[in-house]
């Protein structure tokens, strides 16, 4: 294993403490913030929660003698802000204490920032080195890249299936494949994705509620696809007590916390994601069923899939889709065997 460089191991430690504001600051990106003076760290903040203070903030405030700024070196993740958002502009309170050199791991994508943020510290003579732990970077803030690169939110599709590949029975009855533990997952990553979507089928025999029960968190706004308006009002999709978005090709409508949208019959994948990227929603989870996770694989609009095989069987069903990508995680949680992939076009074009 390589050895970590000075840098690297500063590096390390921002995108760790970034991960602290994961499923709290989206749309922003999860950033961390390490302050070095002669080999010493002074101060470290991370991004806590949208709207409030940004890590370069938070680890500047955290350190004790300001007067040792301008000989410190500030590692953060991404890329100072340049611009007036909720708070205002990180390079310039960079250059406010002088710092003596900035460690980026990426530039910013975000169209008001990408590279203006670096322009405006070198422009005042402070040193900045771009690239340490670029592909850690990138892989922390995937969500966010994907979102101003590709223009559509990062999509993870998630299933679990039997161990004779079935996602479901005959009947569309789904309950339960996979044990407790990996239920209790799933929660935690429904509160770290900005939304989380199924198809008409899955509502209309599971019925979920698609919130987060099983973990602390923040709810997803819920998606269904309902292309014919044929679900129940009485479903507990549509309760009213989470933002919910029915995309349809009927209506546009709105009503408390419900907001029925219409779209194109000719490519409503493509629809979809498109208004998703207008609402600001940077990632989404697909949880089902059978035939909405096979169209999202069939058009290639995936990134990464979460896939939970148990150690029941159904003798037929619903087969479990199948997927092609790289396998980059395997684990057994309790009696379930977990495989994680990743779509091979997933990083083109980020860095």
């Amino acid at each position: 294993m390589k050895q970590l460089s000075q840098d690297e191991l500063y590096m390390q430690r921002c995108l760790e403490i970034a991960t602290r504001g994961q499923g709290k600051v989206s749309p922003n990106p999860m950033v961390g913030c390490v302050i070095v003076h002669q080999g010493k760290i002074i101060g470290e903040g991370w991004h806590q929660e949208y709207g409030q203070a940004h890590a370069e903030v938070n680890a500047i405030q955290s350190v004790e003698n300001k007067a040792l700024l301008p000989q410190s070196t500030v590692y953060v993740n991404l890329e100072p802000c340049a611009h007036f958002g909720n708070t205002p502009p990180c390079a310039d309170l960079l250059i406010k204490h002088q710092v003596k050199k900035v460690v980026i791991s990426n530039t910013d994508p975000h169209p008001q920032v990408a590279g203006k943020g670096i322009d405006k510290l070198k422009a005042q003579n402070i040193s900045v080195e771009i690239g340490v732990l670029a592909k850690e970077g990138l892989k922390l803030n995937r969500r966010f890249f994907t979102f101003f690169t590709k223009k559509r939110p990062y999509i993870i599709l998630k299933w679990a299936e039997t161990a004779d590949g079935y996602i479901a029975r005959e009947n569309f009855d789904s309950k339960w494949i996979s044990k407790p533990l990996s239920r209790m997952k799933v929660h935690q990553w429904r509160s770290q994705e900005d939304a989380i979507l199924v198809g008409k089928n899955t509502a209309l025999y599971d019925d979920p509620q698609l919130n987060v029960r099983d973990w602390i968190g923040r709810n997803p706004t819920r998606i269904v696809i309902d292309h014919y308006q044929k679900l129940s009002n009485e479903l507990k999709l549509f309760d009213q007590k989470t933002l919910t978005i029915c995309y349809n090709f009927l209506e546009n409508k709105s009503l408390p916390k419900l907001e029925m949208v219409k779209i194109s019959e000719s490519n409503p994948y493509i629809a979809l994601l498109q208004d998703l990227q207008q609402r600001k929603i940077q990632s989404l989870i697909v949880e089902g069923g059978a035939q909405t996770l096979k169209a999202f694989i069939k058009e290639n609009l995936w990134d990464e899939a979460r896939i939970f095989k148990s150690k029941n069987t159904f003798g037929k069903g619903l087969a479990a889709p199948h997927i092609h990508g790289k396998l980059t995680k395997q684990e057994q949680i309790m009696e379930d065997d977990y495989f994680e992939y990743q779509n091979h076009q997933a990083f083109e074009g980020l860095a």
